[in-house]
């Protein structure tokens, strides 16, 4: 069998599952607050899903433009508005633990295979994209004289991408959760 950080994460998150929504105790202003939360962390990550070009282009585009990872921040957002929503501080605590400690490695993992297929254009963005925390002016590979990085030019929200990369599990795995906590609401 091969382990991967993604294998970890995922098989990680289902064993988390039932004990989260066992021990829950949501409110409507922390599921509320939660919701926002989360709603934003998909969105991030549905705009990203529809900008990227898995292993055929370096994403500096859309999302891509103010950090490195959008798709992780996204997962971050959702990971933590969930956690709100449960109306545990634990869960915050745990959430955040996890998400350093799992998400960190693999943010690292992935910057070292991007700039061994990508070189200088990754190491360009690489020097002027945060990792994780975006910033608010957008990535141009002109204005740092990176060089010319497929993808860079026209690489907007593609729908059909977004649907190549089944981002819209992630909309059916929000509401489910979400679902599951507004009928836990005391």
């Amino acid at each position: 069998m091969n382990v991967t950080l993604r294998w970890i994460r995922l098989r990680l998150a289902w064993l988390l599952v039932p004990p989260f929504f066992y021990f829950a105790r949501p409110t409507l202003p922390l599921l509320a607050a939660g919701l926002a939360l989360a709603v934003a962390g998909a969105t991030l990550r549905a705009w990203a899903a529809g900008v990227i070009r898995k292993d055929r282009a370096l994403a500096v585009t859309g999302p891509y433009a103010h950090t490195r990872n959008p798709l992780y921040l996204g997962s971050c957002l959702i990971g933590l508005g969930l956690a709100i929503a449960s109306g545990r501080v634990e869960f915050v605590i745990l959430f955040v633990a996890l998400f350093a400690l799992v998400y960190g490695r693999a943010m690292r993992v992935e910057a070292e295979a991007l700039e061994k297929e990508f070189g200088d254009a990754y190491r360009g963005y690489a020097r002027t994209v945060p990792t994780f925390l975006p910033r608010l002016r957008p990535y141009r590979p002109e204005a740092v004289g990176a060089a010319e990085v497929a993808g860079s030019r026209g690489g907007g929200f593609d729908f059909r991408r977004y649907l190549g990369n089944r981002e819209y599990q992630t909309a059916v795995g929000l509401l489910a959760g979400f679902g599951i906590l507004a009928v836990l609401v005391r």
